[in-house]
């Protein structure tokens, strides 16, 4: 069973996704990450995150997991991620090592932005989930405060706005529900109440693992 997970940044994809992944014994992949993972190589090593040409070599070497976890998570790398993820060569470069992922035997939950259009587009489940940006700046800001990165709420809503304009009018896989993925409105649902209704949503579809 191949389930898919896509929606806005800060959304609680991640969360709803890890949840499917767990009560139904799925291997999960947050493709998130290995965005994250090429644009704090490049910031590291100076490289300008608009070179196409450069992006697309990083992403053949970057590891999330060689990578600090706080690092990863922070508001600068999921910046700089966003504007990486709009060349074309990177979501190629980055394209058959998700697919390989989300067609291994017995299935997978892949959560990010393109899953159900472009990745696994034959996904048994899709699901796409959304929130207000004004819900969602609140519970980034409030995250990246319990890392111990303050952040003004204006700030953040401001940069969520822009992250969902280039994430939706990108040429390459844009940001988009799959026509056939049902829609999962987490803006005044609790974090408990998100899992439980997107498991139900996995459970009536009929796929089993």
């Amino acid at each position: 069973m191949i389930v898919a997970v896509d929606g806005h940044a800060a959304s609680g994809k991640g969360t709803v996704a890890k949840a499917i992944a767990q009560r139904f014994d799925l291997p999960y992949l947050d493709t998130g990450l290995l965005y994250r993972a090429v644009a704090v190589k490049m910031l590291t090593e100076g490289i300008d995150l608009s070179d196409e040409k450069a992006a697309a070599l990083a992403a053949a070497t970057a590891e999330p997991g060689a990578i600090e976890e706080a690092r990863l998570r922070s508001r600068e790398a999921g910046e700089a991620a966003s504007i990486v993820s709009a060349h074309p060569a990177v979501r190629r470069a980055l394209l058959d090592r998700q697919r390989r992922f989300a067609d291994q035997a017995g299935g997978a939950v892949l959560d990010g932005r393109d899953i159900g259009t472009v990745i696994a587009p034959h996904a048994d489940v899709k699901l796409f989930v959304t929130a207000s940006v004004a819900e969602r700046a609140r519970r980034r800001a409030l995250e990246l405060e319990a890392a111990g990165q303050p952040v003004h709420l204006a700030e953040m809503e401001a940069d969520l706005a822009a992250r969902d304009r280039r994430d939706s009018s990108r040429a390459s896989a844009p940001l988009k529900p799959a026509e056939d993925a049902v829609l999962l409105d987490t803006s005044h649902l609790s974090r408990e109440e998100s899992v439980a209704k997107a498991i139900r949503i996995v459970e009536e579809s009929g796929a089993r693992p």
